[in-house]
């Protein structure tokens, strides 16, 4: 079974930090990560989105999620496929 965690983050240029130091207390458990924005060439999109292949258990999901949830401007959503 894969476990496939998405992340929307709107205001990417104000959170990243955080969302960033909660994905590296976690980061023994994400196996492959992708980001994808919506860049113009000339300005940074403010919205983005992380996708995470994730290793670790449904105790390590339900903590990631919780963390990134609690900063104001992320979504998660968990898929086990």
């Amino acid at each position: 079974m894969k476990n496939i965690i998405i992340i929307s983050v709107e205001q990417r240029q104000s959170i990243a930090v955080s969302v960033q130091e909660v994905l590296t207390q976690f980061g023994c458990f994400i196996k492959t990560r992708l980001g994808i924005t919506d860049s113009c060439g000339e300005s940074c999109s403010q919205t983005g989105l992380i996708i995470l292949e994730f290793i670790g258990k449904e105790t390590e999901i339900s903590a990631l999620t919780e963390k990134l949830t609690a900063i104001k401007g992320v979504k998660v959503k968990a898929v086990s496929i």
